[in-house]
């Protein structure tokens, strides 16, 4: 009885020595100044990609339930008490105009592209570039992952691709067009191959560890492409809600990543031919409306004659419709 004491005492000890780590791990964590929330169920929300009051701010109840398993009405008071510490009021017009001098434009390459985008692909929003093969998706996403070190040399390009497309050797001759150093272009460059699209949605997610843990001055998100796997697993019109219901999930994970760290959110779409189409480019996206109110630019990719690509801007809050026509040589994408 004495040794089961004893070691029921040291069990006791280890857990208490244990929970002081915890606790001093996240004593100076904004997260315990939450009503409801202790040092262990803190460190749960960290783990689960809750790690600021912004991203408990802007969860939803049944999102913080999953994650640490808290009652219903626990979750609806941490989100209250932290949009109130966050004082998530109105903004003034000159406010976002004063927030909007920090926005990033990452140059294409070609001037008449530019043009086209007002200087450049945007931070802080996502830009969808939806095509047939061949129309230079992957090629934008390339040069962009380029790009974005010129103006920055600190910062990193994360690519999730989804359909093997990604190629360092591509990298490497975009480089040399600009006349950067190749290697450590490629070094800046965070690439995740997904398998499905529970995989694409999870790697979604986890870059805000590679922000909030590792530091990783990350300025672009490729996602390319968006709608690959959703397309193939769900299959018929049974399965039409569930797809578009899990893809506005992912592309609000996106959305907020990149209002929260002014990121620029590049992601590729596949489209369709509409059979009712019979007069007109009957070229359509997929993903419907759910990737097209999600999207805050969206761009039309095509062929052109001799060799040349055309992007169309079809939608945009500040910008008028227009196109730009562009090649892309061995060098990059050029005028």
């Amino acid at each position: 009885m004495l040794a089961e004491g004893k070691m029921y005492d040291e069990d006791m000890n280890r857990e208490e020595v244990e929970d002081e780590e915890v606790k001093s791990e996240f004593n100076d964590s904004e997260l315990t100044s939450l009503p409801g929330i202790g040092a262990a169920t803190a460190e749960k929300l960290a783990t689960a990609g809750f790690g600021s009051l912004m991203s408990i701010a802007v969860a939803t109840p049944g999102e913080l339930v999953g994650a640490v398993g808290i009652s219903e009405t626990v979750a609806r008071k941490v989100i209250n008490a932290a949009r109130n510490s966050l004082d998530m009021g109105f903004f003034s017009g000159e406010d976002l105009l004063i927030k909007r001098e920090n926005v990033i434009k990452i140059p294409t390459g070609s001037e008449s592209f530019n043009q086209l985008m007002g200087g450049g692909f945007e931070t802080g929003c996502i830009t969808e570039c939806f095509g047939q093969y061949g129309s230079s998706k992957t090629q934008i996403a390339h040069q962009l992952c380029v790009n974005i070190q010129k103006i920055d040399p600190t910062a990193v390009a994360v690519y999730i691709d989804t359909e093997n497309t990604f190629r360092p050797e591509r990298i490497q001759q975009f480089s040399r067009g600009l006349g950067l150093d190749e290697k450590q272009i490629l070094k800046n460059i965070r690439v995740a191959r997904a398998f499905n699209s529970d995989h694409q949605m999870l790697l979604a997610e986890k870059v805000e560890d590679l922000i909030t843990k590792q530091k990783l001055n990350i300025k672009l998100i490729v996602v390319d492409s968006l709608t690959a796997h959703f397309r193939a697993e769900y299959v018929g019109r049974g399965t039409l809600a569930d797809r578009q219901q899990k893809l506005n999930k992912h592309m609000h994970t996106l959305a907020k990543v990149a209002d929260a760290y002014n990121i620029c959110i590049y992601v590729t779409n596949q489209v369709m031919a509409k059979p009712d189409q019979f007069f007109g480019d009957p070229t359509e996206a997929i993903g419907g409306h759910i990737v097209g109110h999600n999207s805050t630019f969206r761009i039309y990719l095509r062929r052109g004659k001799k060799g040349c690509r055309v992007a169309k801007l079809v939608d945009s809050p500040n910008l008028p419709e227009g196109e730009a026509i562009f090649h892309i040589r061995e060098e990059g994408i050029r005028d």
